[in-house]
């Protein structure tokens, strides 16, 4: 097994550890300028983000993504895998980065952390980019399909099994489930070593699966029925999707009815050819996305 090293992959950022929520986070920061958060989906890790993370220091912004909780080289705790508990991590760690506010870049989970922000939060974020994910009240749409998404969430719930097929062969289910989720062509060698690598560090593929467990058992919980109606509130910060027009875990027309809940102003973007993980699978779309709209965002700290 390896150690967290694993997650320290080498590139022009700056890898540190900051302390927030009572928690330690590997974070790799690249540029100076307007703080954009970014938070990985599963099943990756901070890397994930290395494409948009030179584009946006490139365009004057601080450019920082995260291992959330559980990930890469960021503490694994016991519990505190509820999207409550994530949105404070996240919402602490914009504090203790030393800012007031930043704009939000989240995939797949990382993007239901940051619609959990916008109402638990709002004051840390900025504006928000959902990539490749509903808003939370939407998800339930995504379970209720019996996609890919949904086959894998229910997995999920069993104990202990998931976790070792997960870790088996090098954890190539990992790499497995890449390609299942992604558009054709994707992921190369480079990128399946490097998640079936860091997936391989001790407890991530538990941590991983907690966050999937709490969203499917909280939804008839009381803690579960308080966050459904919490996120009732309307989110009024900036507010883009970015979706991939073959994603199989959620679909586009699913992801899309999140603009709903959205007072602010709202913007979709469709990233034709791609699957689950656009900002991969077409890095310079959405790269370009992120940029065009970051530029058009009112002045922040």
């Amino acid at each position: 097994m390896l150690d967290d090293s694993a997650a320290y992959v080498d590139g022009p950022w700056d890898h540190r550890t900051v302390g927030a929520a009572g928690t330690r986070f590997h974070v790799a920061e690249l540029g100076e300028g307007p703080l954009v958060l970014f938070l990985h989906g599963f099943p990756q890790f901070w890397w994930a983000w290395r494409h948009q993370m030179t584009a946006l220091a490139d365009a004057g912004y601080r450019a920082v993504a995260v291992d959330l909780r559980g990930y890469g080289g960021s503490d694994k705790t016991p519990r505190g895998y509820d999207l409550v508990t994530l949105a404070q991590d996240a919402a602490c760690l914009v504090r203790a980065l030393g800012a007031r506010e930043a704009a939000v870049v989240g995939h797949g989970v990382g993007g239901l952390i940051g619609w959990t922000m916008t109402a638990y939060h709002p004051g840390t974020v900025r504006a928000l980019a959902a990539v490749s994910a509903p808003h939370p009240r939407r998800a339930a749409r995504v379970l209720l399909a019996g996609g890919l998404g949904a086959r894998h969430m229910l997995r999920a719930q069993l104990p202990i099994l998931p976790e070792h097929r997960l870790l088996a062969d090098g954890c190539a289910r990992v790499g497995d489930l890449l390609r299942e989720w992604s558009g054709p062509d994707w992921p190369d060698a480079e990128a399946e070593r490097l998640y079936r690598t860091a997936f391989s560090i001790p407890k991530v593929s538990h941590c991983s699966l907690e966050y999937h467990r709490w969203i499917a058992r909280s939804r008839l919980r009381p803690d579960g029925l308080r966050y459904h109606a919490r996120m009732g509130a309307p989110v009024r910060v900036p507010v883009l999707q970015l979706h991939g027009s073959l994603d199989p875990v959620c679909p586009p027309g699913t992801a899309r009815a999140s603009q709903g809940s959205v007072t602010g102003a709202y913007r979709w973007r469709g990233i034709p050819g791609a699957g689950h993980f656009p900002h991969e699978e077409r890095p310079d779309a959405v790269s370009g996305a992120l940029v065009e709209w970051l530029g058009d965002l009112p002045d922040g700290d």
